[in-house]
């Protein structure tokens, strides 16, 4: 079936000496995995390599057979292209660590508006707003609205939350845990959004903590997520 899709793209793996295998997450239908055969090698063919850069937002017109096979791409253009995810070092730091956590986050092959929306708003906000280093733990945390376990704030004044059970407790449990100083630190992302980044003051310290944290807490709730190769990047970003 033709399909006419918005897309953003979460990953481009070579394949062979002229294909790519791209992932990309679509409005149409959520996940979709394409083979590009000779894109590598082609000149002057219509896909370009470029267009496939992690998170670039693209509008595609493609083939979905959708029977869990490698689907194809027949025409692709940048759908609003970014003025600097791509061109700020820092930013394109950032830009590489979301897309490696969203590549492992994200497994349903369905349509999620509201998920595509999220990625598609805070990246344009990321793109036309000066850099700020909470921005990559701001997006993770509202990320898990989207995969269904957004920390319940029902006891918010406990002192515990429990990263297993993504909820505030009185006591200490068993299970992996925020409390003391990191918890100060995570319950001022809790509700807020993007504008309000420039309030939230930590230590290099702390936000380290915080993140790798929040990593856990993501191992914990999505099935074989690994942890991603760039942290150790994103980490000397921000150090």
């Amino acid at each position: 079936m033709q399909v006419t899709t918005k897309a953003i793209v979460l990953s481009s793996l070579k394949y062979g000496d002229t294909s790519l295998i791209v992932r990309a997450f679509t409005e149409s239908d959520g996940l979709k995995s394409y083979l590009l055969k000779g894109v590598l090698s082609s000149k002057r063919g219509k896909l370009k390599p470029a267009y496939f850069q992690p998170l670039m937002p693209l509008e595609m017109v493609v083939y979905h057979k959708n029977k869990g096979t490698l689907e194809s791409i027949r025409e692709v253009k940048v759908a609003m292209p970014y003025k600097t995810l791509h061109t700020d070092i820092l930013k394109n730091s950032v830009v590489l660590f979301l897309a490696e956590m969203l590549g492992n986050s994200i497994q349903e092959q369905e349509q999620d508006q509201g998920l595509f929306n999220y990625l598609e708003y805070s990246l344009h906000w990321l793109d036309e707003h000066p850099l700020s280093p909470n921005f990559h733990i701001l997006f993770l945390i509202n990320l898990t609205k989207y995969l269904g376990f957004y920390p319940d704030t029902s006891y918010g004044n406990e002192p515990y939350f429990d990263l297993l059970e993504g909820s505030f407790c009185l006591e200490p449990s068993l299970n992996p845990l925020i409390h003391s100083d990191k918890m100060v630190g995570f319950k001022k992302f809790l509700g807020t959004n993007f504008d309000a980044l420039h309030a939230i003051q930590l230590t290099k310290s702390n936000r380290r903590e915080l993140l790798k944290t929040i990593i856990l807490y993501f191992q914990l709730h999505v099935h074989g997520f690994r942890e991603p190769k760039s942290l150790a990047v994103l980490n000397a970003v921000f150090q």
